[in-house]
Order: structure tokens, then C-alpha cells, then sequence
């Protein structure tokens, strides 16, 4: 571990009380970033803001649903009057409010995949872009099913391939202050992935889909991303980083 290379940095995690966000805020902060973490309840929140200061790192939490306009505003500026400054973003909030096949998903629902897993990822950079300092980076957490898309999951899947595209459009338009990534986690056990690993047949099967025949773990992620909002990776941008164990991941 490379220790406190975040040192003076901020970093804003979208979607960061539990799971992966949690994981990369709390990798983030032990390598000496000041984080903001957020969720949309604030319960979530302030157990999460107690686990990271715990551990010693310094943390912001507040309450952000990244569909909501004002949410995101209050985050942002949240955020530069503690702190004065944004160095990382890592967009990882995302919804998954159906199991029915894509030309079965009611309109609203449909609607409300591309606004949490699409458009919130573009509108919080909008708010955020002009406060981001130069040599800062922006992550985007994709999925596995960008690649391939369980039936249970195929719009859900469509949206992540969509954060792939948005990564490389988005990397010619920040530069070059700006770096822009991706992660793409495989099959990682969360709550958020649970009905995709709940019974043991289903968990088995996706760890034969792997090379090193198991599942990964949200610290595992939370590496990746770290390595990418690093200055370790100062000469990467555009690029998609597949975090998967070895499973097929080409368009």
C-alpha cells in the first residue's frame, strides 16, 4: 500500500455508505483524503460518517439522492465550504428497480435507470466541473453486465455499457485538467447484488464464469478505483478498467 497519497486531497463518493462506495471512501481516506460520502437516508449517513471517523480519516456525510437536483447542488457546495476545493469524483450511486425483461420494464421505471445510472452521473459533474482543480480525476463505476447483461438486468446492463461511452466522451471534454475513468467491478457480494448470488447454485455459477474461481470483493474495487483517481495514474484517461476475476468483457 502506497500510503497518504491522497494527502491533501478531497474526493466526493456518490452512492458511499455501504458496499463498494463505502469501500473506496475508506481507501481513499486512509491514503489521507478528506472524503464526502453520501447516501439518500440519513441514517445511512451518519453510521457511515461514524465507521470512517473511527478508522481516523476525515470525513463529510450528506444526504444526496442523485436524481434530485438540489440534492446534488447541496453536495457540491456542501463540500467546498468545508473543504474549498474538489480533487476526485467517483460516481457510483446507481438503481436497479426492475427484474422484468427490457421490453417488459414499465416507462418509469425505465426512466429512472437512465436518470440515477446516466443522467445523475452527468448532471453532478456539471455542478461539480467548475470547482474540479487541475490534475483532478473523475471515476465512473460500471458493471460487469455492461458486457453481459443478465436477462433479469438487461436495461440495467444498457446503462452501464452507456457509462462506458460517457468515460471517452468525457475524457476528450476534461482535458486536459481532468482525468476520467472507469471501473468495472464483476460479481462482487453486496447488498445490491444479493438476488444475483442469494442461493448456492447461483453463487457457484458465477464464480466459474471467473478465471481465479471466485467472487471479488468491494476492497478489491475500491484498489482499482483508488489507483485511478491517483497520481499514479496521471497519464491515464479515457480508459475502462475491468476488475472481473477474468470474465469475458468485450462489447
Amino acid at each position: 500500500m502506497i500510503k497518504m497519497r491522497f494527502q491533501g486531497k478531497v474526493a466526493i463518493i456518490t452512492a458511499s455508505t455501504q458496499g463498494i462506495g463505502m469501500s473506496i471512501a475508506e481507501r481513499l481516506g486512509l491514503d489521507g483524503a478528506s472524503v464526502v460520502i453520501s447516501s439518500r437516508k440519513q441514517k445511512n449517513v451518519d453510521e457511515a460518517v461514524e465507521k470512517l471517523k473511527s478508522r481516523g480519516i476525515e470525513v463529510l456525510g450528506v444526504v444526496c439522492h442523485v436524481s434530485n437536483a438540489q440534492h446534488r447542488k447541496n453536495l457540491i457546495d456542501r463540500t467546498l465550504q468545508k473543504y474549498g476545493k474538489i480533487d476526485i469524483l467517483v460516481s457510483n450511486a446507481a438503481a436497479n428497480p426492475s427484474a422484468d425483461p427490457m421490453l417488459r420494464t414499465q416507462e418509469t421505471l425505465l426512466d429512472k435507470l437512465w436518470e440515477v445510472n446516466v443522467k445523475a452521473s452527468i448532471l453532478i459533474l456539471q455542478d461539480a466541473a467548475p470547482h474540479l482543480r487541475k490534475g483532478s480525476s473523475v471515476v465512473f463505476i460500471s458493471s460487469i453486465s455492461a458486457y453481459r447483461p443478465p436477462l433479469s438486468m438487461g436495461m440495467y446492463g444498457v446503462t452501464k455499457t452507456a457509462l462506458l461511452g460517457l468515460t471517452k466522451a468525457l475524457a476528450v471534454e476534461m482535458s486536459p485538467n481532468t482525468r476520467v475513468n472507469a471501473v468495472v467491478p464483476g460479481v462482487i457480494p453486496t447488498n445490491f447484488a444479493d438476488h444475483l448470488i442469494k442461493d448456492e447454485s447461483a453463487r457457484k455459477a458465477a464464480e466459474r464464469a471467473t478465471l481465479l474461481d471466485r467472487l471479488g470483493t468491494t476492497e478489491e474495487i475500491a484498489a482499482a478505483a483508488a489507483f485511478l483517481a491517483s497520481d499514479e495514474a496521471s497519464y491515464i484517461t479515457g480508459e475502462i478498467l475491468v476488475v472481473a476475476g477474468g470474465m469475458l468483457s468485450r462489447l
